[in-house]
């Protein structure tokens, strides 16, 4: 087993697995609602389209794991997935780059309250990683034919123990 201590989840280190949701001074900034409302447009692309996919919106509700081991990863060829926290509480995010599973490549975030993430299709990921206490989610995901998970379970060797 080896062991990962979270990096700070920010766009710049997470771009080659997906987006970082979240408001911030490089979003596109438009004035709606008669100056009322700012919308922070485009932050992540939905990619469900293929095979007949369609667009669906959920709620997930994730509880920590005990103890933080990570032990199986999973990725959707045929969608992207976003999750947005709504409890405001930080999580963890587990990837691997698409292809191949390889455990030596995967990275872990710590992603603040405020900052929601999207996989890109394909990509390798840990289902959720609530910290602390359960926490309350939205989801953005493909619904539709074909088979859009597949998993991996590690080796007793390749497990990784998540340090805080």
């Amino acid at each position: 087993m080896r062991d990962i201590a979270p990096q700070p989840l920010t766009a710049q280190s997470f771009a080659p697995f997906g987006d970082v949701i979240e408001v911030s001074d490089d979003a596109v900034k438009v004035a709606i609602n008669r100056g009322n409302t700012d919308r922070y447009d485009r932050l992540a692309e939905i990619d469900v389209a293929e095979d007949g996919g369609i667009g669906v919106i959920s709620m997930f509700r994730g509880r920590p794991l005990d103890p933080p081991v990570l032990k199986v990863f999973e990725r959707h060829p045929l969608g992207s997935q976003a999750f947005m926290p709504l409890s405001g509480r930080p999580y963890l995010v587990a990837v691997a780059p698409d292809g191949v599973f390889d455990p030596s490549l995967v990275q872990v975030f710590h992603a603040e309250a405020r900052q929601g993430v999207q996989y890109r299709k394909g990509v390798w990921h840990h289902f959720l990683l609530a910290l602390d206490a359960e926490s309350d989610f939205l989801v953005v995901d493909r619904a539709g034919p074909g088979n859009n998970c597949d998993e991996v379970h590690l080796a007793p060797r390749d497990e990784i123990r998540v340090c805080r």
